[in-house]
């Protein structure tokens, strides 16, 4: 069990890390807010983080 857990921390950190490199500090917060709002149930939250990773990523066809 500690292992999965150890490979889970890993993977999150991983993505994060490749967001905050692609994307910025606008797209870790994002990550942030999306994450907060699912884990708080807080569809306010999480729709706020998923639309602003939206932008982020339509910005270029913009």
């Amino acid at each position: 069990m500690p292992a999965l857990a150890l490979l889970s921390a890993l993977f999150v950190m991983g993505f994060e890390q490749l967001v905050q490199w692609k994307y910025g500090a606008v797209g870790v917060v994002g990550m942030l807010l999306l994450s907060v709002g699912i884990k708080a149930k807080s569809p306010a939250v999480s729709s706020a983080g998923a639309v602003l990773l939206a932008v982020l990523l339509a910005g270029p066809a913009l």
